[in-house]
């Protein structure tokens, strides 16, 4: 018999010459700030006075222009433009150009600079998600400090309403990229068997169009700040300060970096499977990651749009949102809402599939009715796009559509039922192990429950009327996207930290800023409930004694949380640099992801997986293999494509060690589950089943 083995070619990179080799984040901030200067030199000379000197849209055309020119900047100078003039020019880039954008063997360097490899885009997604959170977070300490007694003006009420504001948009971005961002790039190609994302130039630049843009919300601090708050109502926002203009420059460039992602995740997930990974067998993360990202793809064109037109309002006279002059401010409330519900699963979703995709693991046992969470995944994207209107119950648009949106709301709770149902039955009886990532899922159960049966409430019209604009409003979606999406982002973050980051978390100090953080969670946010359900609005810097003792609890809670996740991020932060060193699967797992070494290569496989049953098949025997013919020599069996490493850690439950896919003794002769003529071509078809893959050395013989 030959033994026939891929041999991949060695290629020795070289530093590109000439500026590539040269730009980075640095270069970056330079050209922004340099085109930002010309570009305000020419808007303020030939923009900033209409007709007459009577033109009061000046100063906005201005800084809408300026900041064109700081984000145009910024994208020459980290070159993300390189690829694309190149191409024009007729000079695209050599191999070795290839290979230093995929930040081959360039070290830390690599995640400052425009990289394309789909883990360092991960890594920095992962990292700029921490940075906004904390930004958001301390604008929510500084709130809460405000309201910790009447009276107690830590500012001002019209900067109260600005920072109320900048830390909803601020927390909402970051929840939406928090899961797809970081495990969406870095776990998700790995996990369906990729040496890539189907576009990696187009996966760096959805990275990298958000990194300018956070500057440019920030500014609006210091040009008055976003007064209406992060829902930015019309006719309030064409009245605001110029920090406005920042608010919508921002959602622009946001929506078409999550409309970049979501199309490279949609179609790598649907072009780039392994051979046999069909789309039964996908795991259940995967479902969650691409449904939300063609959720997004739909949505986020509308509130891009809805900037738009309030932009050409501020700027250029236009009268869209403006009712006395045939405008509507409902236009703009159905263009918003279009999009920020269907957001709510866009943020929920990934969130929600993480916990899913690793409770499994940790009890050791099938996941319970897969094709019901495909179902109810499949169930809340229909029906999101048909509740936009129970934000709009009390506006006194179309009063008549109330009774079908009220019912198609409380029927969106039916889907997201049987998630819950399909996580409470994969854990119920299980051989669970209780780690950190599980422990964050039982903390996402409950939240999430308390966050859906207290929006069930809200969607039915009396009780919203009674209740809307008030405090229970605000503890409801905390629970919601804080308690149930965050809570599940972390949950995935300490599961995966081991592969991403080369260390293992620290879970004894993990768990104690996250038990810490649940705990004030739960202070703040029931308190929110009472002092919301005895009245109290929300977005008022200041309340009548009835509510002190409330909004008093309330902060103290935050104080609790902030705590907490101070502790938290220095775990992630010590464990990352000093953690013991992982090992490539530290759980027993049977998803692809966790078959490659740890750190992972560049191009994630050596050769190509076969994929040839589906990755819950916990404490489940493997399947006895057809009789071997006569002088055949036995075949190793092949539950998933790619080997699992000989050792596995002692505290990993007995059923992860007799659950591996291949047997040591196939590990140690050097062979594998792929066969050998993929082994040597590397060809595949995605999505494929491949018949009779375990006889395939028989055939060659």
């Amino acid at each position: 018999m030959t033994d026939i083995q891929a041999t991949p070619t060695a290629v020795t990179p070289s530093r590109p010459g000439g500026l590539m080799g040269r730009l980075n984040i640095g270069t970056g901030v330079l050209g922004g700030l340099i085109l930002m200067g010309i570009f305000w030199l020419i808007a303020y000379a030939t923009l900033s006075h209409g007709p007459g000197d009577t033109d009061s849209f000046g100063s906005d055309r201005v800084i809408c222009v300026t900041m064109v020119g700081w984000l145009l900047g910024f994208m020459i100078g980290i070159g993300a433009f390189n690829g694309p003039v190149r191409w024009l020019l007729g000079k695209d880039l050599a191999t070795e150009e290839h290979q230093f954008l995929a930040g081959k063997d360039q070290g830390i360097g690599r995640y400052f600079r425009y990289t394309t490899d789909h883990k360092v885009v991960g890594i920095q997604y992962l990292v700029l998600t921490m940075t906004l959170f904390f930004v958001g977070g301390s604008l929510a300490m500084m709130i809460r400090t405000d309201l910790i007694t009447p009276g107690s003006h830590l500012f001002g009420l019209q900067t109260y309403n600005a920072v109320v504001g900048l830390h909803g948009i601020i927390m909402i971005i970051a929840t939406i990229i928090m899961v797809t961002g970081p495990f969406g790039n870095f776990i998700m190609p790995i996990m369906i068997g990729a040496r890539d994302m189907a576009f990696p130039r187009l996966n760096a630049l959805s990275l990298w169009l958000i990194v300018p843009a956070v500057p440019v919300l920030l500014s609006a601090a210091f040009m008055g700040g976003i007064p209406t708050g992060w829902t930015a109502y019309a006719p309030l926002s064409n009245e605001a300060p110029p920090g406005m203009d920042a608010y919508l420059m921002t959602i622009i460039t946001f929506a078409i970096s999550v409309a970049l992602s979501g199309m490279n995740i949609t179609v790598t997930a649907i072009t780039m499977r392994a051979r046999g990974l069909s789309v039964v067998r996908l795991p259940i993360f995967v479902w969650g990651v691409v449904t939300a990202s063609l959720l997004g793809l739909v949505a986020f064109p509308l509130f891009m749009t809805a900037q738009i037109l309030e932009g050409l309002d501020r700027t250029a006279g236009t009268v869209f949102y403006v009712a006395q002059n045939g405008g509507s401010v409902w236009l703009y409330q159905n263009l918003f809402w279009l999009m920020g519900h269907p957001e709510v699963y866009v943020i929920l979703i990934p969130g929600f599939c993480a916990v899913l995709e690793l409770a499994p693991v940790f009890a050791r046992k099938p996941l319970f009715s897969y094709r019901t969470a495909v179902v109810g995944i499949a169930g809340i994207v229909g029906l999101s796009g048909l509740v936009w209107a129970h934000h709009m119950y009390i506006t006194g648009w179309a009063p008549d559509l109330g009774g079908p949106f009220m019912l198609t709301t409380e029927m969106i709770s039916v889907p997201t039922g049987l998630l819950i149902l399909v996580l409470v039955g994969t854990i119920w009886r299980g051989n669970v192990w209780t780690r950190l990532p599980m422990m964050a899922g039982y903390a996402m159960i409950w939240n999430f429950i308390i966050g859906g049966v207290t929006g069930i409430y809200l969607s039915d019209i009396p009780v919203d009327q009674a209740l809307n604009g008030s405090l229970f409003v605000t503890a409801h979606f905390h629970y919601t996207l804080m308690g149930g999406a965050f809570v599940g982002g972390i949950a995935g973050l300490s599961y995966w930290f081991p592969k991403m980051t080369g260390r293992m978390l620290n879970e004894k100090w993990g768990a104690i800023g996250f038990w810490t953080s649940q705990a004030g969670f739960q202070v703040t946010f029931m308190s929110l409930f009472a002092i919301g359900l005895a009245g109290e609005p929300r977005r008022v810097g200041d309340f009548p004694l009835t509510f002190a003792a409330g909004n008093t609890v309330a902060t103290i809670g935050a104080y609790v949380i902030m705590t907490g996740m101070l502790i938290y991020l220095g775990t992630l932060v010590w464990s990352w640099k000093y953690g013991e060193a992982a090992p490539p699967n530290p759980w027993g797992a049977k998803t692809l992801e966790w078959q490659t070494p740890t750190p992972v290569p560049l191009e994630n496989f050596e050769v190509l997986p076969v994929v040839t049953s589906d990755f819950y098949g916990y404490g489940e025997p493997e399947p006895a293999l057809d009789p071997e013919p006569v002088g055949v020599p036995a075949q190793p069996a092949m539950a998933a494509a790619v080997p699992v490493p000989d050792t596995v850690p002692e505290s990993v439950p007995a059923d992860a060690v007799t659950s591996a896919p291949v047997t040591s003794a196939a590990v140690a002769a050097g062979e594998t589950a792929v066969p050998p003529q993929v082994a040597a071509t590397g060809e595949q078809e995605p999505g494929e089943d491949p018949a009779g893959a375990g006889t395939a050395k028989e055939e060659e013989q």
